[in-house]
C-alpha cells in the first residue's frame, strides 16, 4: 500500500481503544502499539512524516499494511499489547534482553564447604536459591560483598580437597580471607561464617549484627583480644554490607524507582530499588535508540521487567507522565495480588529521586558508548534524514565573510567523522568582486575548491561526502550548480539560522526544509560546524581588514615600500606607535629621508612650524 493508501486507511478506524500491528511487504510483524482512539493514533503514523523522529520515518518506510484488534478497553489493549510484542517480537519496539533470565545465588548447604554461585534459574535439586536480583554484575557484587564481610574464600580451591596442600594465597595475607585452606581452620567455624551469610542473604542483618556484638564483648573479657578485633572486623563489614548504598530518604518503604535516557547510539533503563529507606540495588537495561516517545517507551519497559518477578514494589515511581498509567497500575496490582502504586512525582524528594535514576541511566548510556561509536551513530543518523545512502564520513562547510565590500573572504572547515579536522581548514580571498554578493562569493569559491580536487592537487584531493552551506537553499543552490558545472555530484544542503542564530533546520537546493530539532544531538553538531565555520571566516575577515588599514596608513607615504613598510612595523609593531615615533626613533629602522617624510605625514603641521630643515 501507498502512503496515502495507509493513510486513507487509517483515518476510517474507529475511535476506540485497541491494538495496531504494523507489517512490511513480508507480512512480518515489525512493529506494535497500543491506543485509546485508533484512529488518532494510527493516522499519526502518515501524517506530517517530517516532524517524525528518524527511527519513526525509518519504521513507517517499511509498512506495507498494518491490522488493528479492538479492545473493550485502554487496559485490555495494554495487556494485548504485551501479549502481542512477546510473540511477535517486532523489530521496532523495545525488548528487553530477559531469555536470560534474571540471575539468583545458589548454595548448596549439603556440600562440607558449601560455595557461592549465580544461576539464570532455580533448580529443583535441593539447593538454596536467594533473588532473582537484578544484573549479574550487581549480583556478583553482593556476593563479593558477603565474602569480604564473612571472610569466605573467593579462590578456586576445593575444600577438602586441598586443605593443607599449599600455603595460604595473598587474600589470606591481606586480611581478605580466614584462609580456610590451612589445616587449622575448621569445618565448624566455615559452617558458622555460611549460616551468617544465609541469614544475611534472608535479610537478617541486625540479628547478625547483635550475635556477633555479643561474641566480641566475650572474648573481650576473656582476654582473648586477636578474636574480639577479628569479630569487631565483621561487625564494621556487615554494617558496611547492610547499609552500602547512600540512605535517601527515610520515608520511603519498598519503593522502586525507574530511570530512562535516550541517547544518540544507545539508550538506557534503570530501576533503582528502596527497601525500608536505603537503596539496595540498582538493575540497568542497555537499549537501541527507540521509535517510540518516552512515555511509551517507559510503560513497555515497565511491563517487560516487571512481568517475570515474582515480588512486586508497594510503590512505582516513574521519570514522565504516562496516558496508560491507571491500566499499568491496574496490571500491576492484579500481578502482585494487592495494590500497587503507581507515581509521577512532580515535586519534593521523590521527584529527587527520580532524578537520581536518570542520571544513573544517562551514566550508563554514555559509559557503554565510546566517542567513536557515538559520533557513528549521529552520522548514520544524519546520512538517513538526508538520503544520503550511507553516514557522511567528511562534511566540509562553507561561509562568506566581508566588511562593506573592501574585505571578502570565505572559509571552508572540515569535520570528519564528526570531529573538526584543522588541518584541512582553508581561507580563501575572494577575486574580482567589486561589491558584496554572498551568491556569486558562494559559487567561485566552491568552484576554486572543487577545481583543485579535479586537478588532483595535495592538499586538495579528498572528495568529501556531504557540503553545508551557511544560508538558505539559494546558497545551497548556487553552489550546486558550480558543482554541477564541474561535472560533479556531492550531496549540498544549507544551514538555516534561527532568529538567535542558531541552525533550525537544512534546506535542500530544491527548497526542501529538513528540521533538526527534535534530535538534540545531530542539533548540537550542525550547530557546532555553523558556529566553527562562522568563526574561521570572520578571524580571517579581522584579520585581512587589519592588514589593509595598516598597509593604506603606509602606503600614502612617497618612499615607503613593501621592504620599508615591513621594517617600519617589525621595529613599532602597529600604526599607532609609528604615528607616535619621533624622527629620531623612525631613523633607527629607515633611512633619515623616508624617516622625515613618515614623520610629517604623521604631523603635518610640524613641517610649517619648524621651516625647511637646514
Amino acid at each position: 500500500m501507498t502512503l496515502e493508501e495507509l493513510k486513507k486507511k487509517a483515518l476510517a478506524l474507529p475511535m476506540k481503544p485497541g491494538v495496531y500491528l504494523m507489517q512490511d511487504e513480508r507480512s512480518q510483524v515489525i512493529y506494535v502499539g497500543k491506543a485509546k482512539a485508533l484512529k488518532n493514533r494510527v493516522s499519526q503514523y502518515f501524517s506530517n512524516l517530517v516532524s517524525h523522529s528518524e527511527k519513526t520515518r525509518a519504521m513507517v518506510g517499511q509498512v506495507d499494511h498494518f491490522d488493528v484488534i479492538i479492545a473493550d478497553s485502554e487496559f485490555e489493549a495494554l495487556v494485548l499489547e504485551n501479549s502481542l510484542i512477546k510473540r511477535h517480537k517486532p523489530r521496532y519496539n523495545i525488548l528487553l534482553k530477559d531469555d536470560k533470565g534474571y540471575p539468583c545465588i545458589r548454595l548448596d548447604l549439603r556440600e562440607p564447604y558449601p560455595r557461592f554461585s549465580l544461576v539464570n534459574r532455580p533448580a529443583q535439586d535441593g539447593a538454596r536459591y536467594f533473588g532473582p536480583y537484578g544484573s549479574r554484575g550487581s549480583t556478583w557484587d553482593l556476593v563479593d560483598a558477603l565474602r569480604a564481610a564473612l571472610k569466605l574464600p573467593s579462590c578456586g580451591r576445593r575444600f577438602p580437597r586441598d586443605i593443607g596442600k599449599q600455603r595460604p594465597c595473598l587474600n589470606f595475607r591481606m586480611g581478605k580471607c580466614a584462609g580456610w585452606c590451612r589445616p587449622e581452620a575448621g569445618q565448624e567455624q566455615y559452617r558458622q561464617a555460611i549460616d551468617q551469610a544465609v541469614r544475611l542473604l534472608e535479610g537478617e542483618f541486625s540479628q547478625v549484627r547483635r550475635e556477633l556484638t555479643e561474641e566480641m564483648e566475650q572474648a573481650a573479657e576473656q582476654l582473648r583480644f586477636e578474636r574480639a578485633a577479628q569479630l569487631r572486623d565483621r561487625c564494621r563489614a556487615i554494617e558496611l554490607l547492610g547499609q552500602r548504598q547512600k540512605v535517601l530518604s527515610g520515608s520511603l518503604a519498598d519503593t522502586d524507582v525507574a530511570g530512562f535516557y535516550r541517547g544518540t547510539a544507545k539508550s538506557c533503563f534503570v530501576v533503582l530499588h528502596f527497601l525500608d529507606g536505603q537503596l539496595a540495588g540498582k538493575d540497568w537495561e542497555l537499549l537501541e535508540s527507540p521509535v517510540e516517545e518516552d512515555g511509551e517507551v517507559v510503560s513497555s519497559l515497565v511491563r517487560q521487567y516487571f512481568a517475570p518477578r515474582p515480588r512486586l514494589p508497594r510503590q512505582l515511581l516513574l521519570p514522565c507522565a504516562l496516558e496508560d498509567r491507571e491500566p499499568l497500575a491496574r496490571m500491576l496490582s492484579e500481578q502482585a495480588g494487592r495494590r500497587v502504586e503507581v507515581l509521577i512525582p512532580q515535586r519534593g524528594a521523590k521527584l529527587e529521586l527520580v532524578a537520581l535514576a536518570n542520571t544513573n541511566a544517562k551514566e550508563e548510556a554514555e559509559r557503554a558508548t565510546s566517542r567513536q561509536e557515538r559520533a557513528g551513530k549521529l552520522l548514520e543518523q544524519l546520512g538517513r534524514l538526508l538520503a544520503l545512502g550511507g553516514p557522511p564520513r567528511r562534511i566540509e562547510a562553507f561561509d562568506i565573510s566581508n566588511t562593506g565590500g573592501a574585505v571578502i573572504v570565505a572559509s571552508m572547515t572540515v569535520f570528519v567523522d564528526g570531529r573538526p579536522r584543522k588541518k584541512d581548514y582553508r581561507h580563501f580571498k575572494l577575486k574580482d568582486m567589486a561589491e558584496p554578493d554572498d551568491y556569486a562569493s558562494m559559487a567561485q569559491v566552491v568552484t576554486r575548491r572543487f577545481t583543485r580536487l579535479k586537478a588532483g592537487e595535495e592538499g586538495w584531493n579528498e572528495t568529501p561526502d556531504l557540503l553545508l552551506i551557511d544560508g538558505g537553499s539559494v546558497h545551497a543552490r548556487v553552489a550546486r550548480q558550480a558543482l554541477e558545472a564541474l561535472d560533479l555530484d556531492i550531496p549540498t544542503f544549507g544551514l538555516v539560522k534561527d532568529d538567535r542564530h542558531r541552525t533550525r533546520a537544512l534546506a535542500a537546493p530544491d527548497g526542501r526544509e529538513i528540521g533538526v530539532r527534535d534530535n538534540p544531538a545531530l542539533f548540537a553538531l550542525l550547530g557546532t560546524i555553523q558556529e566553527e565555520t562562522h568563526r574561521f571566516a570572520i578571524t580571517f575577515n579581522r584579520a585581512q581588514h587589519g592588514k589593509s588599514v595598516r598597509g593604506s596608513a603606509l602606503d600614502a607615504i612617497p618612499g615607503v615600500g613593501p621592504r620599508r613598510r615591513a621594517a617600519l612595523l617589525k621595529e613599532f609593531k602597529s600604526i599607532r606607535a609609528i604615528g607616535q615615533a619621533s624622527q629620531e626613533q623612525l631613523s633607527q629602522a629607515v633611512d633619515r629621508r623616508t624617516a622625515q617624510a613618515v614623520y610629517e605625514h604623521f604631523h603635518p603641521d610640524a613641517s610649517k612650524e619648524d621651516g625647511p630643515c637646514a
